[in-house]
């Protein structure tokens, strides 16, 4: 019964970080808080209006936190809250799996 309980929020979980460019957005992010540009130049194949989406996305389910600081210019900040840091075993573990079992691409 419990196995029920649990696949709505694992389907959910899924459907969030299977998002075309989610996954990299986080990786990126696991560095350490980020400008759009820095984050942007990181994924050269990801268009800025995509990248601005994704963001806000993120934003939206609590993993991205955004931070505006009132300079000339303003500057803004994209890291990972908590629950975004939460993702990094995850992605840990995808890393060590991708290194063993995935042939180097050249």
């Amino acid at each position: 019964m419990e196995r029920n309980l649990l696949c709505p929020r694992f389907e959910k979980a899924v459907e969030i970080l299977s998002k075309r460019w989610t996954s990299l957005i986080v990786f990126q992010l696991l560095s350490g808080p980020q400008r759009f540009i820095n984050i942007d130049q990181a994924l050269p194949n990801l268009s800025g209006k995509v990248l601005s989406e994704r963001l806000k996305e993120l934003e939206h389910e609590g993993i991205v936190k955004r931070v505006v600081f009132p300079e000339s210019p303003v500057r803004i900040e994209y890291s990972l809250t908590d629950k975004g840091q939460a993702l990094a075993p995850i992605f840990g573990e995808i890393t060590k799996w991708s290194q063993e079992w995935l042939p180097v691409q050249e």
